[in-house]
């Protein structure tokens, strides 16, 4: 059996940065076990698998597909980064002829359409509540140890921690952090965290100028250590960041090794619009 497989670095415009993600492009059905097989062997922190919904489905004329995301150890209900990738695979390589594409997936349909450059995706915005910080005082004291902490937040949609450092940092504080992500395990009690955001505000002047805010994100609960460039976590920081700014237009950063870009606009209808660039670094077919 062989299948076509390209692995995409998104929200970047160069190779070997931004988030690379595998997808892969069903002709035919594939074995639930095999989507796993093929996400361990691949060992990115996702990788996407676009099928067709019905039988005449054409990846070149269709405008609707599935897609699902796998990690090297589970299946994931949303993946920001690998849909911006499976949407470059279809518009770059199949040359998809439709102005907007439709993916069925387990977070609802989500869109992506081309914008110049960039390809933009319409996601869901999910908001956060405050959280106490007694609840989860250890987890956060096992990340970024005596650092000050401004806000704490959390997403019950996504199991997500949102940490917001003090704007006395500046981004480089964040970019060297050393964070080991082996001690979140143990260090968090409550069982309803699965990501751990740590986030902090963009800075008006300086070299950096012209970020609305910056990131990082951990997620060792689904086997991912540090993620590059998180599109799920944006859906969460978006809602945020346009509280604390008043703006509905943003400018992200995340500040991995590896780095990434993401334009936000959120919508009228209580959605987001994240948008990248992206690389295709490899093309070739899985044989099995």
């Amino acid at each position: 059996m062989q299948i076509p497989v390209f692995t995409v670095d998104a929200f970047t415009n160069r190779p070997f940065s931004g988030n690379p993600a595998a997808v892969c492009l069903l002709e035919n059905d594939l074995g639930e076990d095999l989507h796993q097989k093929i996400a361990t062997e691949m060992n990115l922190s996702e990788t996407a698998f676009i099928r067709k919904l019905h039988p005449g489905d054409d990846f070149t004329k269709s405008s609707c597909f599935g897609l699902r995301w796998f990690t090297p150890t589970n299946e994931v209900p949303l993946c920001g980064h690998a849909t911006l990738a499976a949407a470059a695979v279809l518009f770059h390589i199949r040359k998809n002829t439709n102005s907007v594409l439709t993916f069925v997936t387990l977070s609802g349909e989500l869109k992506a359409r081309q914008v110049e450059d960039h390809i933009v995706l319409d996601l869901p915005l999910y908001l956060t509540y405050p959280q106490v910080l007694q609840e989860v005082e250890e987890l956060i004291k096992a990340a970024i140890g005596d650092m000050i902490v401004q806000d704490l937040r959390y997403s019950p949609d996504t199991k997500k921690l949102l940490v917001r450092l003090s704007d006395a940092y500046e981004r480089s504080v964040l970019e060297e952090l050393q964070v080991s992500t082996q001690r979140f395990l143990s260090a968090e009690k409550t069982g309803k965290v699965k990501g751990l955001i740590l986030t902090l505000k963009g800075n008006s002047s300086g070299k950096h100028k012209g970020h609305d805010f910056y990131s990082r994100y951990f997620a060792p609960w689904y086997g991912i250590l540090e993620d590059p460039v998180t599109g799920s976590a944006h859906a969460v920081l978006s809602s945020y960041w346009s509280e604390q700014l008043g703006k509905k237009e943003m400018l992200a950063f995340q500040c991995s090794r590896r780095g990434g870009e993401l334009k936000i606009s959120l919508r009228n209808d209580g959605r987001v619009d994240i948008a990248g660039q992206i690389a295709i670094v490899l093309k070739g077919n899985l044989t099995f």
